[in-house]
């Protein structure tokens, strides 16, 4: 089939490639603009823009699709028999879902109608669920609620963060797109009805990433994981700001929550219920680091009475 493929970030250009060594022709691709980055504020290329350049692919970055007639009529141009999506990160305007003959198809990291919405993933882990996947689905009008045409299953580790389980989802994930773009040419594909009913995953913030050390351990524990490593979790002692990797809960229950512990090779924090073992901590100004060894760099007065917000 002619594609034309919508995706932005690594995940979809995982995807990407897999249809370009597919027997299906992808004739162009739609991704969002070169965005700002690092220290210099330099333009970079998305992943997908890059690969497809590699390629000798057509390139097409709208800042919207809304009221871009010049997109509609080059899409209408290509002519593709569908358009798998994966994470673009621009919304579908209604008039352009009727341009391919099999609609445009979205790869989405849930097993929908569970978890619809910007971040499926984060949700799932933080909710503590214990099995998540990827849906392929034609998008209509709705936020993730066409109908299904592919999915599969896997279990989420219980060290997982949102980052290793994404880089699965997204391997796998891409020879389900493959597979659905295959049966949509042999007109094998069964679309199926979602219920209504389902749960949704807004968009991560900052402040959303923000340890409660009120809470019980295990919802920490979910919670840092989520958020490792986008936007990366944090904390706060006074006016220092923490970034945070992922934690251990551990038997003892002995400190109150956010109140630090030091060991000597460790470091504890309170919870709710139960103490959890720091793994990395990132300090105001400096890198990443074990927290153990920030540990033994602090002072005995620096370790007094050191309580986390």
């Amino acid at each position: 089939m002619r594609l034309v493929f919508a995706g932005t970030p690594e995940p979809a250009a995982v995807a990407l490639r897999r249809l370009l060594a597919s027997e299906h022709e992808v004739v162009a691709v739609l991704t969002r603009p070169d965005a700002r980055k690092g220290r210099g504020r330099t333009l970079h290329p998305s992943p997908v823009k890059a690969l497809a350049l590699e390629h000798g692919i057509e390139v097409l970055t709208p800042e919207t699709l809304a009221g871009d007639s010049t997109i509609q009529h080059r899409l209408r141009e290509l002519s593709p028999d569908a358009v798998p999506v994966v994470a673009y990160g621009n919304l579908i305007p209604a008039d352009m879902l009727d341009i391919p003959a099999h609609g445009w198809v979205n790869l989405h990291f849930s097993l929908l109608p569970a978890w619809r919405g910007a971040a499926p993933v984060q949700a799932a882990i933080a909710n503590g669920d214990e099995v998540t996947g990827a849906t392929t689905f034609r998008i209509d009008e709705g936020l993730d609620t066409g109908d299904i045409l592919g999915k599969l299953e896997t279990g989420i580790g219980q060290t997982e963060t949102s980052g290793e389980l994404l880089e699965r989802l997204a391997d796998t994930g891409a020879g389900l797109l493959a597979a659905t773009m295959d049966a949509l040419e042999a007109g094998t594909a069964t679309p199926t009805p979602q219920p209504q009913e389902g749960t949704y995953a807004h968009k991560i913030t900052p402040a959303d990433a923000r340890v409660d050390w009120a809470q019980p351990a295990s919802v920490i524990d979910r919670g840092i994981r989520a958020h490792t490593p986008a936007p990366g979790a944090w904390t706060m002692r006074g006016e220092e700001r923490f970034k945070l990797g992922p934690i251990t809960p551990t038997d003892g229950d002995t400190l109150a929550p956010g109140q630090a512990w030091f060991g000597k090779n460790e470091v504890l924090v309170g919870t709710a219920d139960g103490d959890v073992r720091l793994g990395t901590i990132q300090p105001p100004g400096k890198k990443m680091m074990n927290a153990a060894d920030w540990a033994r760099g602090l002072s005995p007065e620096a370790k007094e009475g050191v309580v986390f917000e």
